[in-house]
Order: C-alpha cells, then sequence, then structure tokens
C-alpha cells in the first residue's frame, strides 16, 4: 500500500544523500526509487508502495511531479534546471535534513546502495538503457510495472524455476 510521506521523506532523503546536484537528475531520481524498491520487495517488501510506470526513459514514480513540487514549496528540496550535454537537466538538492523515522535500518541501506549504483557507477543514458529490459519492453507507456516482476529474470522458466515459485508460495500462504 502506497505511503505517501514515507515516500515524500525518501525522495527527500535522496536528494540530501547526493549533496553534488549534478549527479541527481530526474532520470537518475527516478531509478534510484524504482530499484530501492523493488530491491526491497524482492528481499521482503516494497519501501514505500509507490507506483512505478512506463515512460519513454523508464520506470517513473507514479506521485513524483505532485511530491518534489510539495518539497520545493515547502523549502525542503531546491530544484534548477541545467543543461548536460545539450540536453535539459533538472537537478535536485535538499535544504533542510529529512526525516528518516519512517524507515527501518534496512530500507536506509538499500537506498544508500542504490544511490551508489544509479548515481555513481552510471549515467542517465546506462542506467535507462539497463532498465529498459523484458519487463518494461512489456509495457505500454503509462503502464503500471507490478513489482512482482522483481522476481522476473530473463530466458527459458526452468525446472529449477518452477520449483522455486512452489517454494515461495507455500512461504507466502503459510504467513
Amino acid at each position: 500500500m502506497f505511503d505517501r510521506e514515507k515516500f515524500k521523506s525518501l525522495v527527500h532523503y535522496v536528494c540530501w544523500s547526493c549533496e553534488d546536484p549534478t549527479v541527481l537528475g530526474s532520470v537518475k531520481l527516478n531509478k534510484v526509487l524504482y530499484k530501492a524498491d523493488f530491491a526491497a520487495y524482492y528481499r521482503d517488501s516494497s519501501i514505500t508502495g509507490e507506483e512505478y510506470v512506463k515512460r519513454q526513459y523508464g520506470p517513473v514514480p507514479k506521485h513524483i511531479v505532485p511530491i518534489l513540487r510539495e518539497l520545493a514549496e515547502n523549502g525542503d528540496v531546491a530544484i534548477r534546471d541545467a543543461e548536460h550535454f545539450g540536453y535539459d537537466k533538472k537537478e535536485f538538492f535538499a535544504i533542510t535534513k529529512p526525516d528518516l523515522s519512517r524507515f527501518t535500518a534496512e530500507e536506509i541501506s538499500i537506498v544508500d546502495e542504490m544511490i551508489l549504483y544509479v548515481c555513481y557507477q552510471h549515467t542517465a543514458r546506462s542506467i535507462s538503457k539497463e532498465l529498459h529490459d523484458e519487463v518494461w519492453e512489456l509495457a505500454e507507456i503509462g503502464e503500471e510495472i507490478p513489482y512482482v516482476t522483481a522476481f522476473s529474470r530473463p530466458g527459458e522458466i526452468t525446472e529449477m524455476d518452477i520449483e522455486w515459485a512452489r517454494m515461495k508460495i507455500e512461504e507466502f500462504q503459510g504467513a
């Protein structure tokens, strides 16, 4: 279930964690949020329950625009327009310290891992290309990408895959 305030705190935290605003444009912000929520879901459950939809440059959080507007209006995050290799880019940086009381240590660890991966090991283009996977390809523009796709793997389904799925179903039913 979507937790709006937790999602807002997460966006604020990602902006806070990237002290250099040149490393965090819209594309990377969206990808950090997506990868963190889906990685957490893969381990147990998503961090925020936010819906992610297919857009031209990859998965995008459904509520990102109003949340960023609210953070900016409240003076928590500043947003500026910049040019990056001839392209328009939005840059984000936190003005106030985010409230982390809604998060577990494990959730923050996952987010930190995704910030490092997306913002410091990729360009906006390379992370977008990586996330243009089979799941993204199958979705229509604007269509929600379900969390359950975190378990998808490219290729043929093997007997081992089927056995793993049965085990997960049994675990879920026993919970």
